[in-house]
C-alpha cells in the first residue's frame, strides 16, 4: 500500500524557541508568542506557529471563572490621552508561611500602562494618599479617578485629598465591578500570570517581583486590545501624534456601550427610531421594486417585435433614482 509521507522539516530550533518562550511565559496562547518570536527575527507564519504550538503541547489550560458580569452597561466616554483616566484597586494574596497581603494597582485607562504596584501587608487610605501624590508628581495629574466603595477610597483622608488636589473621584456603583472593567481586566492578568504562578517567601521578594513583572507589563508584554502593541509604546505613539480619536476597531471592543444619539434619553425614544429606520428603508426598498417593473413593463422604441410588447432581458436597465433615498 502506498502512502504519504510527510515532507515537512523537522523546524527542531524553533521548536525549541517555542518552548522556552512556553516556559518562560506559561499563561501565553499561540498569539501572543507569535507576537514575541516575530519580535525576535522569527519569519514564520501564524499558522505554522499554532500547528507547531499544538504538536508541542504547550495549550494553555482556562481557568474557570467564578461568575460573569450581567446586565445593561452605562457609556463613559474617555478622551484618547494619557493621564484621562485612572483606575485602582487592590488584589490580595498571601505568603508561603500564611501572612495575607494586598497590592494597591493603578492603571491607566486609555493607554493600559500599570502605573504602579503597591504590594505592603496594610494600604490604608492615607497611605493611598501619599502614593497617588508621589504618582503625580512623577507623571502629572489625572483628569478622573475611578474606585470602588472601599473604606480606603471613601475614608476622610481620601476624600480631604482629593478636595485637595481638585480630582474628580468616581465611584462605581455598589456590587458593579464591570464598571471599572479595566483595573479588573488589569487585576485578572497578573493573577493569572504572577500570582498564581509564584510563592512570594517575604514582603521584600513580593515587591521585588511585581515590580519586574509590571515593568514587563508595561514594556515587553503585547497586549491584544491596543493591536498587539506594548503599552508603552502605544503611550509614546499616542503622544508623539496627539491623536485624540479612538481607534473604531478599539470601540467595537470597548467595555462600555456607545453613547445614545444627541437629545435622546429613553429607551422608547431609541426603540422608535429604530422602528422609523426599518419603516424607511421598507419603503426604499419597494419603490425600488415598483421602479424596476415600471421599466420592465413599458414599451421600447425600435425594438423588433410587437410595438406594444417588453423590452427583451438583456435590456432591461435596473437603476434606482436617488430621489428614492431622501
Amino acid at each position: 500500500m502506498i502512502r504519504y509521507r510527510s515532507c515537512r522539516p523537522p523546524d527542531i530550533e524553533l521548536r525549541v524557541q517555542l518552548r522556552e518562550l512556553a516556559n518562560a511565559r506559561r499563561r501565553f496562547g499561540y498569539r501572543r508568542l507569535f507576537v514575541l518570536l516575530r519580535q525576535h527575527g522569527e519569519p514564520s507564519g501564524l499558522n505554522r506557529i499554532y500547528r507547531l504550538y499544538r504538536e508541542e503541547g504547550l495549550s494553555v489550560r482556562k481557568r474557570r471563572a467564578r461568575r460573569r458580569a450581567v446586565g445593561t452597561r452605562a457609556p463613559i466616554l474617555v478622551e484618547a490621552r494619557p493621564n484621562a483616566r485612572w483606575s485602582l484597586d487592590f488584589v490580595h494574596d498571601q505568603f508561603a508561611n500564611g501572612r495575607r497581603f494586598r497590592i494597591l494597582n493603578i492603571v491607566d485607562d486609555v493607554t493600559r500602562e500599570c502605573l504602579a504596584a503597591i504590594p505592603d501587608t496594610s494600604i490604608p487610605g492615607r497611605r493611598v494618599a501619599r502614593e497617588l501624590t508621589a504618582l503625580i508628581a512623577r507623571r502629572g495629574k489625572p483628569g478622573m479617578i475611578v474606585s470602588d466603595n472601599g473604606t480606603e477610597f471613601t475614608c476622610n483622608a481620601m476624600l480631604a485629598w482629593s478636595e485637595d488636589q481638585q480630582i474628580a473621584w468616581h465611584f462605581i456603583a455598589p456590587g458593579k465591578p464591570m464598571q471599572n472593567g479595566f483595573c479588573e481586566s488589569f487585576n485578572g492578568r497578573m493573577r493569572d500570570e504572577l500570582l498564581n504562578e509564584t510563592l512570594f517567601f517575604g514582603l521584600d521578594h513580593a515587591r521585588a517581583r511585581i515590580a519586574a513583572w509590571a515593568n514587563d507589563y508595561n514594556s515587553q508584554r503585547p497586549h491584544s486590545s491596543l493591536g498587539y502593541l506594548t503599552p508603552a509604546a502605544y503611550a509614546a505613539n499616542l503622544t508623539a501624534t496627539c491623536d485624540r480619536l479612538r481607534n473604531p476597531d478599539q470601540l467595537r471592543r470597548s467595555h462600555f456601550a456607545h453613547p445614545a444619539p444627541n437629545g435622546v434619553t429613553s429607551a422608547e425614544t431609541l426603540i422608535w427610531m429604530k422602528v422609523q429606520g426599518r419603516v424607511r428603508c421598507a419603503k426604499r426598498m419597494a419603490a425600488a421594486r415598483r421602479f424596476r417593473l415600471q421599466l420592465w413593463c413599458t414599451p421600447a422604441q425600435g425594438d423588433e417585435g410587437d410595438a406594444g410588447g417588453a423590452p427583451p432581458p438583456h435590456k432591461l436597465i435596473s437603476c434606482i433614482l436617488p430621489a428614492l433615498y431622501v
